[in-house]
């Protein structure tokens, strides 16, 4: 874990030369990390924490990663929330939002402190492309450490706070039944292109028997599904299970079309067509 290089020497654990050796990685200004561990952006926020003043905390994206609705690189700067009569020494690797907070934004988890649940998805949907806002949010809703009615009341009280219509939007679009980021982008490329809305984690079933598969989205009506595929589907277990409820879904008359991220940020267009003539 981060640590506070002069307390440890005050503690007499290490000595300022020992900091200064080949052991030690200094993350900050006086914030050092053992050089055989290799930082996640959670232990990056972790280490940022050490530096930030009274009633600052992590927030805003990287809030939502510890939160665990959404994955940020390591190298990504660590977000800040700081009240604005507070100093806070500039630092390459840490982006401060200078802000209003009160005392129920904050809270404190594994001992560091960040924007609560509610205040996270508040400001991400505020000052955030509004596709990565409703990803975060869905998260947040699939989780349960969020309720929509809590976070509109928030953003009633507060909405004359830049970027309350966009929140706004964001509010309008979530859908907590998505079961990752990725999910939520490839529901949003298909709805932003004037295509029927589908249903989440749609569970396709004989009649009233018994489930034949769940697919991320459904449109019931044309019986056509679209997942999407990331790196764990090549896993050779959950590449089998695939192929099995993929089978047993055609044999439900049911068509099946499978997008990566490719499909979603490289060809947009061509997704959208390629489900479209399926809706037709």
């Amino acid at each position: 874990m981060p640590f506070v290089g002069a307390e440890a020497v005050h503690a007499g654990l290490l000595t300022p030369a020992m900091l200064r050796g080949p052991a030690w990685r200094r993350l900050f200004h006086g914030v050092y990390l053992d050089r055989a561990t290799e930082p996640d952006h959670r232990t990056w926020c972790a280490a940022a924490a050490l530096r930030l003043p009274p009633d600052a905390a992590i927030g805003g994206l990287s809030a939502a990663h510890l939160w665990g609705a959404v994955t940020i690189p390591a190298d990504a700067p660590v977000v800040v929330v700081v009240p604005r009569d507070r100093a806070l020494r500039p630092e390459p690797r840490i982006a401060p939002h200078r802000t209003e907070l009160e005392p129920a934004d904050l809270t404190t988890v594994g001992g560091v402190p960040m924007t609560t649940a509610e205040r996270t998805a508040f400001d991400v949907g505020r000052r955030c492309d509004l596709v990565d806002g409703v990803a975060v949010l869905d998260g947040l809703l699939h989780r349960g450490t969020v309720r929509l009615g809590e976070l509109r009341a928030m953003s009633l009280r507060r909405y004359t706070w830049h970027g309350s219509n966009r929140l706004s939007s964001v509010i309008r679009l979530a859908d907590g039944r998505a079961e990752s980021p990725m999910e939520t982008r490839l529901r949003l490329l298909f709805t932003g292109a004037g295509l029927p809305a589908p249903i989440p984690q749609f569970e396709v079933r004989a009649g009233d028997g018994p489930l034949i598969g769940r697919v991320d989205l459904g449109w019931p009506e044309a019986r056509v599904a679209a997942e999407y595929d990331g790196d764990h589907h090549r896993d050779r277990a959950v590449f089998r299970k695939d192929v099995a409820r993929l089978n047993a879904l055609r044999m439900a008359g049911w068509t099946v079309l499978r997008f990566t991220a490719d499909d979603v940020y490289r060809r947009p267009r061509e997704t959208v067509a390629m489900l479209a003539t399926l809706l037709q």
